[in-house]
């Protein structure tokens, strides 16, 4: 439980990530006070705390988890630093907002999420899309059963252009790093955990992304635990902009979110029908999204409530593109048991 009505947060991580939930947290939620950033390029930190008027800077996170006055600390770091970060931040009882992933090895997920547990903190990992209300909706109406019994999910996902090779290197390869997230929504709509994938993928986009051991298009087909069946298509690159489509198709219907766009116009003329191109990154396409789940942290921990996305919800996709990537590599159907 909070010590007061207001949360006093630290940041850690001043890079693209960090800089949009900081300013969220400073100029759109209430009962939150973002009184420290910590970064390793202290330049990037101190740049921030200028803009926003954040009181304390450090290079070191360990000046973020050790300060008495701040309660819960927001990790926006590189992910190789997330698992430490937060064992160390529960050590010293400081509630934890986590970007995906926590780590990508489940070993490490797994220590993270009992140092949690023993500290009795709470662990919010940033996922994002849940908290996108068109996605809400649908999640609604499978759970209160508008659209019957589901049988089949389909979620598109593909970005505008793909990220920088130095990024691709070490990010984990596309399973982990992009349709992560499609994990994570495929869980969160259906409502049941995947018992096995079977994925395939290919270099359709640039040749240097194969070159960096990676992929640039994939499509995982999902079995679920309650029977549906489930597909994930994605692509790094669509030219027409941010590609972020969902359907589920139940006994009594069916219900679709599609691309989110400027303006909601169609002009017709002689050429044809013509309407605005979809919103062109996720920092457009989920800025709402990404202040709701920050003010649903803050609000877990003021009312002393479980935080809406958990630590184990942050397992399970990792799981997921575990067993994806061994699937891929192996060319069959892997239950996600096989992974851990």
């Amino acid at each position: 439980m909070a010590t007061s009505n207001k949360v006093s947060l630290g940041l850690i991580g001043a890079g693209r990530i960090g800089r949009l939930h900081a300013g969220n947290i400073r100029r759109r939620l209430r009962n939150v006070d973002l009184i420290a950033v910590a970064d390793v390029d202290l330049a990037a930190a101190e740049e921030l705390a200028a803009e926003l008027d954040i009181p304390k800077v450090a290079a070191d996170y360990r000046k973020i988890i050790e300060d008495r006055d701040i309660e819960a600390v927001v990790i926006c770091s590189s992910t190789d630093t997330h698992a430490r970060i937060c064992q160390d931040a529960a050590a010293l009882g400081k509630h934890i907002f986590c970007e995906k992933p926590i780590d990508l090895d489940l070993k490490r997920i797994d220590a993270t999420l009992l140092a949690v547990k023993q500290a009795d903190v709470k662990l919010q990992v940033g996922f994002n899309r849940r908290f996108d209300p068109n996605f809400r909706r649908v999640r609604q109406s499978v759970a209160d059963g508008t659209i019957g019994v589901p049988h089949l999910l389909r979620i598109t996902s593909r970005d505008p252009q793909p990220p920088p090779l130095d990024y691709i290197r070490v990010s984990g390869g596309i399973f982990l790093d992009m349709t992560i997230h499609d994990f994570d929504m495929a869980r969160y709509l259906v409502g049941s955990e995947v018992r096995a994938v079977y994925a395939g993928g290919g270099v359709m986009v640039d040749p240097a992304i194969g070159q960096a051991g990676d992929i640039d298009t994939a499509l995982v087909t999902l079995h679920f635990e309650n029977g549906v069946l489930g597909a994930i298509d994605n692509s790094r690159q669509a030219v027409y902009g941010y590609d972020q489509r969902v359907e589920v198709f139940g006994s009594e219907g069916v219900i679709m979110v599609g691309n989110e766009t400027p303006d909601r116009h169609t002009f017709l003329n002689r050429q044809g029908s013509h309407s605005a191109l979809p919103l062109y990154f996720f920092l457009e396409r989920y800025t709402e999204s990404y202040a709701a789940e920050m003010e649903a942290f803050v609000e877990c921990i003021l009312n002393d409530t479980p935080p809406p996305v958990s630590g184990e919800d942050g397992r399970a996709p990792v799981a997921m593109g575990l067993a994806a990537g061994l699937s891929l590599r192996e060319r069959r159907v892997v239950e996600i048991s096989e992974v851990g």
